[in-house]
């Protein structure tokens, strides 16, 4: 009698957690609600043009007048030039892979880097690994904040219109890396 209630309890928490299972396998899917979000993405300072949270996280900032920050900017032409092949224009998705906006704001920044780093496969769904590609890993805090502005709808669809210059930091970072 012990064992068949165990069983049952067992069964029953195993299937109270697969709509959880099931949401964490698919952030893409989820609707983001940026009133949930907006504290995770507010600058809390910035570092020569790079924009930081209170946990010390990149993150894009973006001004009343839509002007973008750097990295946002620099994150479409990125996205665009590596990413929107499968992902679609501005992280809405394809037939092909998922609306990649919702995930980076699900995600969080240190998961977004190890799937981009490593890669993934969910079910015949395969995320190749970008971590020898210069081209992705030099610029992939870019690449996360401008998905991330999408997802939190902080900049519309489409090439920004203005954006700060490029500073001599993120100048150095960039030649650092890529030689």
């Amino acid at each position: 009698m012990m064992l068949t209630a165990s069983r049952t309890l067992l069964s029953a928490a195993a299937c109270a957690l697969l709509p959880v299972m099931g949401l964490a396998q698919s952030w893409s899917d989820q609707p983001v609600d940026p009133a949930k979000h907006q504290g995770e993405f507010d600058a809390a300072y910035d570092d020569d043009g790079i924009y930081y949270n209170a946990d010390d996280i990149v993150t894009y900032n973006v001004q009343d007048d839509g002007t973008v920050d750097w990295p946002t900017f620099s994150g479409f032409r990125r996205y665009h030039a590596e990413c929107h092949v499968c992902h679609g224009p501005d992280g809405e998705g394809s037939t092909y892979a998922p609306k990649i906006k919702n995930s980076a704001v699900h995600m969080g920044y240190y998961e977004f880097y190890d799937v981009v780093v490593n890669g993934r496969k969910n079910g015949n769904s395969v995320m190749p690994h970008f971590g020898d590609n210069p081209n992705v890993m030099c610029y992939l805090n870019d690449i996360y904040v401008y998905l991330a502005a999408r997802g939190m709808e902080a900049v519309p669809r489409g090439r920004p219109g203005k954006k700060e210059p490029k500073s001599d930091l993120v100048r150095e970072m960039e030649d650092a890396c890529m030689g």
